[in-house]
């Protein structure tokens, strides 16, 4: 049967690998998993970096985004709320 390991076990030992206080043998051992395995998560780890800041980037842009419509939307509110406070002193009471 196959292990699976949690993602923060594989990040913890990426983190001893990339640290280079150990080799790889070393690690593989110590943590029971395959020097085959251990390079496969070096790599994906190296190769999904990138994409961590781009996500922060695109995740701030969002929130920029966001920020004005609700802003937009609160203006709107605003004109809305005072053509309607007009409109009801305009009616006969």
């Amino acid at each position: 049967m196959k292990k699976s390991y949690t993602a923060s076990f594989k990040a913890q030992v990426v983190l001893e690998l990339l640290k280079e206080t150990k080799t790889l043998t070393q690690l593989a051992s110590e943590h029971g998993v395959a020097v085959t395995v251990l390079r496969e998560w070096k790599l994906t780890a190296l190769r999904g970096l990138p994409d961590v800041f781009e996500r922060r980037d695109s995740v701030t842009e969002l929130k920029a985004a966001h920020e004005r419509e609700l802003a937009e939307l609160y203006a709107e509110i605003g004109r809305l709320t005072t053509h309607v406070n007009f409109l009801k002193k305009k009616l006969p009471a």
